[in-house]
């Protein structure tokens, strides 16, 4: 009857929302299990199982669709799944966290703070103040425009260009250039 199948349609949504972790739309869970029914049957059939060109001539679906609801398809697993023999570690322990910075990274760019400071240091203090403002050089300091500079040094933006110019000049001498020369790579 008609109640049935009003019946059998709430429990299938009901499954939908809440049997997976992350909660996938009724649409793409009818695919799903469409895809799952065209898979059963082409495995009884043939012995082995669909290409995925296979499934979306089947399907009636692009091959960038099929690859998709192949992908959704698949189940989450937890970082926290035990590995090895011992189980004494997990999953999550394997995979790498690109936010981090490598310890070496992290090295190399202290010692370059420091060989900066210290050349900067061989400049006269209005030089070396305005190098600083200028490239973002120090603890909490951001890039600031010729503008900006100009006006904590009450000067102009080409006078700040001038002086900029004449600190970076000395800064390319041998003499200053060569400790930064093994941080260009």
């Amino acid at each position: 009857t008609y109640a049935t199948w009003w019946i059998r349609q709430a429990i299938t949504r009901a499954i939908a929302d809440q049997a997976r972790t992350i909660r996938i739309p009724v649409h793409m869970i009818e695919t799903i299990n469409r895809l799952s029914r065209i898979t059963q049957k082409f495995v009884q059939k043939s012995g082995r199982g669909p290409t995925t060109e296979e499934l979306s001539q089947k399907m009636k679906l692009s091959l960038d669709k099929v690859r998709a609801v192949l992908k959704i398809s698949q189940h989450p697993i937890s970082l926290e799944t035990p590995i090895g023999a011992d189980e004494t570690s997990h999953f999550g322990d394997f995979i790498e966290d690109k936010d981090v910075i490598m310890p070496d990274t992290t090295a190399a760019f202290s010692m370059l703070k420091e060989q900066i400071g210290k050349v900067l240091d061989t400049l006269p203090e209005r030089e070396k103040d305005i190098l600083r403002l200028r490239f973002g050089i120090g603890e909490g300091i951001s890039p600031h425009t010729l503008e900006e500079v100009g006006k904590k040094f009450n000067v102009t933006r080409e006078r700040v260009r001038q002086i900029e110019a004449k600190a970076l000049n000395k800064l390319r001498h041998p003499a200053k250039s060569k400790s930064l020369r093994g941080h260009l790579e």
